[in-house]
């Protein structure tokens, strides 16, 4: 059986201010540091031998803190960026249009083929990130990796492991530094292959980020 964790990043400054981020960048705040140092504890005992990362400046960091503790290099992975967010990335939320307001709806709200002008669908992210996924099928065995990547993205893996189709309402809250596990294996209980062991687990962490409290 192979055990993979996934590892959302860090507390960034746009989070915080609820900027729209996608495939754009912003810096981890100092909470997000300290979020990324909590995780690595907690998976430092797990035996983690990979850490593979988004190439987006935000998941790298997060990713260099936890491979340090584990005493692992980091390799880079454009499969795990977040959801391109077209012509809204860089945009404050509460700035927007009820037009532009309603492009980003329809990628948490369930409808088809939803997407922002320019931008990706929830399809195309769930392709790469299964892509992404599969690819840890093929490292020695024995290997136990760690994926750090972004909300939308992990959100949508789990997702559609579990069956939903990749544009389902979005209900799935992966905080900033969750740790969820996916497990590769046979059972005489279970569907073959993928399968969700935990999804979100914050109990490392010692407060909530703030583009996950409600106002």
């Amino acid at each position: 059986m192979l055990q993979v964790y996934l590892v959302r990043h860090g507390e960034t400054v746009w989070n915080a201010a609820r900027r729209i981020q996608g495939q754009s960048d912003s810096a981890l705040t100092e909470k997000g540091e300290r979020q990324a140092r909590q995780v690595g504890e907690r998976v430092k005992s797990l035996g983690i031998t990979h850490v593979i990362s988004s190439d987006l400046g935000r998941t790298r960091r997060t990713a260099e803190i936890i491979a340090d503790i584990c005493g692992c290099s980091v390799t880079l992975d454009a499969r795990l960026r977040e959801l391109n967010m077209g012509v809204l990335e860089q945009r404050p939320i509460d700035t927007l249009s009820a037009e532009e307001e309603g492009w980003r709806r329809t990628l948490v709200n369930g409808t088809e083929n939803g997407r922002i002008p320019e931008g990706e669908s929830m399809t195309e992210l769930a392709e790469r990130m299964h892509q992404a996924l599969n690819a840890c099928l093929e490292l020695p065995a024995g290997s136990r990796p760690l994926l750090v990547s972004h909300g939308m993205a992990l959100g949508v893996l789990v997702s559609t492991l579990l069956g939903l189709p990749a544009h389902a309402e979005r209900r799935l809250r992966l905080r900033n530094c969750s740790l969820s596990r996916v497990d590769h294996q046979q059972s005489a209980w279970l569907a073959s292959g993928w399968v969700v062991e935990t999804a979100g687990d914050i109990s490392h962490l010692d407060l909530p980020a703030l583009d996950e409290l409600l106002r």
